[in-house]
């Protein structure tokens, strides 16, 4: 299997809970390699942009306000099946679901403050990758 990409952010409820680190080591520890990182902070502007799909759900607005109350980590991953193997790693949007041991089982707090974002498919891991990262920021 060739090595692929998946996007992922660090939410601002784990930024706040000092979760960065730990959630790092997990990643690392899951195989995945960062290619490219920063941290930063999504305006309700950019927030609303990037979860445009999401834009008819009853919960839109109180996702953007969310997304934006504070710093978020970005960043792309590789591995090989890097979307799937992530979303494993991370565990089911619900906490109180997720498998222990994953990432939202252990810094998660609930179904809106998930400590993590991470891609659902190959495609949308490149848009979203690209929504974040200019191409010489990231490295191979």
């Amino acid at each position: 299997m060739a090595v692929s990409q998946t996007f992922t952010m660090i939410k601002p409820d784990a930024v706040r809970n000092g979760y960065i680190g730990s959630i790092l080591a997990d990643i690392q520890a899951g195989g995945f390699r960062i290619v490219a990182m920063k941290f930063t902070r999504l305006s309700a502007q950019k927030a609303g942009e990037f979860y445009a799909v999401h834009k008819e759900r009853p919960f839109y607005g109180e996702l953007v306000a969310f997304m934006s109350s504070g710093p978020i980590v970005a960043a792309i991953l590789e591995k090989e099946n890097a979307v799937e193997d992530f979303r494993q790693l991370i565990g089911a949007t619900d906490p109180s679901k997720a498998e222990p041991g994953t990432i939202r089982a252990k810094y998660a707090t609930s179904i809106g403050e998930n400590a993590v974002h991470g891609s659902d498919s190959d495609e949308n891991a490149r848009i979203e990758g690209a929504f974040h990262f200019a191409g010489v920021e990231i490295h191979r």
